[in-house]
């Protein structure tokens, strides 16, 4: 722990699980990174934002020593009422930085500020433990209050802070939670100070209300092939299996499970030959025409919109890949578009989809549900294009629906239907396509962050980020080329 002990930061691991705060301790080595970069981005735009909503306000430097945040905060309490951002505090060797406090002569008002849309369970015992350092400092608290994203908000014109957040008034519940916190704080102190792990099963909370990093630590000594790797079983159902003692795939074999689950499992044990429903991929591939056009879309979100007609957190298309063939036995062409950062992307992309698109041609697309969805989105904004997208988007077959059920199947596809599981499966050995020998992007999530910042890089910076997006985007259609070739070819 750190010099002044818990954080609330720390105090929230702990709450989900005791066995985490241990392991950053004594094994941090053996955490993977399961926090996407633009969550924390978006986590502080947001917090600096909602300070606004309270008028003036005097911040605490959060970049100094921690005695000093404190002490700090104490000479501006003297002065109310004021309004103080990253106020904080210390009761008994455990610390707070509040996002917001009101200060007034009769009390405090405490806001935790959070770039989700609902109020989490979580977010409770955050706000409950800096109520129980302030209620142990001798303050009254008369509020305690959820500061967050309000998704219905659209934007139109000005951003109008009053409705792009909510404020949740949670101070019942943040008093009705003190009992249980001093007992805790002992709990965690205690195994905190002991040398040996402690004795903590796997179980829901390794990803709730957050992915765990130590998850893969936690499950080292179960067998290679086990209940956790079975593909859209509910995460509840593995871990009833798991607490009954059925974690291995062949005892799983044995129990009551379905057939999907089941042949997963049979492939990862017996490695039977290929599974190729030639008739019903026959019959998938009658319904696709020339010309044909493979179409993949990268899309990013903002919590706080920049745009007219953006909600928080919506799929934003920036950017687009088509590879198309005109007729049978035709060359394979190609065409793309990716935005200039730092400018609504919307209508460019869908003026040059429209104009790279012929109307009523085929088009292919993997999980077409987010590519209808897309354009659907971009006619319902533009009149002047409704009719041109809206014959793309009824013209969209989905290349996934072959995977999706089981028509073309093997071990290596480990039960997943997805393109990134796909690919690898059927094209092993072909260097071409692994998305690792990308530069700069390498799936989806990364090309979501990258280009969400990248107005702030430097001219050289964007130039070598748009060309690893552009390389990025183009692979995903160029596997979708490979795939269907492939599906042809299973069915001469």
């Amino acid at each position: 722990m750190d010099k002044l002990g818990l954080s609330k930061s720390k105090y929230c691991r702990a709450v989900q699980c005791r066995k985490i705060l241990w392991l950053d301790k004594n094994k941090p080595e053996c955490a993977e990174k399961v926090t996407n970069d633009s969550i924390l981005e978006n986590g502080v735009k947001v917090g600096e934002l909602a300070r606004e909503l309270f008028g003036n306000y005097i911040n605490i430097n959060y970049e100094q020593e921690l005695s000093k945040m404190v002490e700090e905060t104490k000479k501006y309490l003297q002065n109310f009422p004021n309004v103080i951002t990253e106020a904080s505090f210390e009761y008994n060797g455990n610390f707070c930085s509040i996002d917001i406090l009101k200060n007034y002569e009769n009390g405090l008002e405490v806001y935790e500020v959070k770039s989700s849309t609902e109020v989490k369970d979580i977010y409770l015992d955050d706000i409950a433990y800096q109520v129980y350092i302030l209620l142990n400092n001798g303050f009254n608290v008369n509020k305690a209050c959820i500061v967050h994203i309000n998704n219905g908000y659209v934007r139109h014109g000005e951003l109008e802070l009053n409705k792009l957040f909510k404020i949740e008034d949670v101070t019942n519940i943040a008093l009705e939670k003190q009992p249980g916190i001093e007992k805790r704080i002992e709990e965690i102190k205690e195994y905190m100070n002991n040398s040996s792990e402690p004795n903590q099963d796997i179980g829901m909370q390794c990803n709730n209300p957050y992915d765990c990093a130590y998850w893969k630590y936690c499950t080292r000594n179960l067998p290679e092939n086990n209940v956790f790797s079975i593909r859209n079983m509910k995460r509840s159902k593995k871990f009833d299996l798991y607490y009954s003692g059925i974690v291995d795939f062949h005892d799983l074999l044995n129990t009551n499970i379905n057939d999907k689950y089941k042949e997963q499992i049979e492939y990862q044990l017996y490695s039977k030959e290929d599974k190729i429903d030639k008739e019903k991929i026959r019959d998938f591939l009658n319904k696709l025409y020339y010309p044909l056009y493979f179409l993949d879309f990268e899309t990013f979100e903002q919590a706080i919109p920049q745009y007219d007609g953006i909600r928080p957190y919506m799929q934003i298309p920036f950017q687009y890949s088509l590879h198309y063939i005109e007729k049978e036995e035709g060359i394979l062409n190609h065409k793309e578009f990716l935005a200039e950062a730092g400018e609504d992307p919307r209508r460019k992309l869908a003026e040059r989809l429209v104009q790279d698109i012929p109307k009523n041609a085929c088009v292919l697309a993997y999980n077409m549900g987010f590519e209808k969805s897309v354009i659907k989105n971009l006619a319902g904004l533009f009149e002047d294009l409704k009719e041109e997208l809206m014959s793309i988007y009824y013209n969209i077959q989905d290349l996934m629906f072959p995977f999706q059920n089981r028509f073309y199947y093997n071990k290596e596809m480990q039960g997943s239907y997805s393109i990134k599981y796909v690919l690898p499966a059927l094209f092993p050995h072909d260097e071409e396509l692994n998305y690792h020998n990308l530069p700069v992007v390498h799936n989806g999530s990364e090309a979501m962050s990258t280009f969400a910042t990248l107005g702030e890089k430097s001219k050289e910076e964007q130039n070598i980020i748009r060309h690893g997006l552009l390389e990025y985007c183009k692979l995903d259609t160029l596997a979708m080329v490979k795939i269907w070739e492939k599906l042809l070819d299973v069915t001469k």
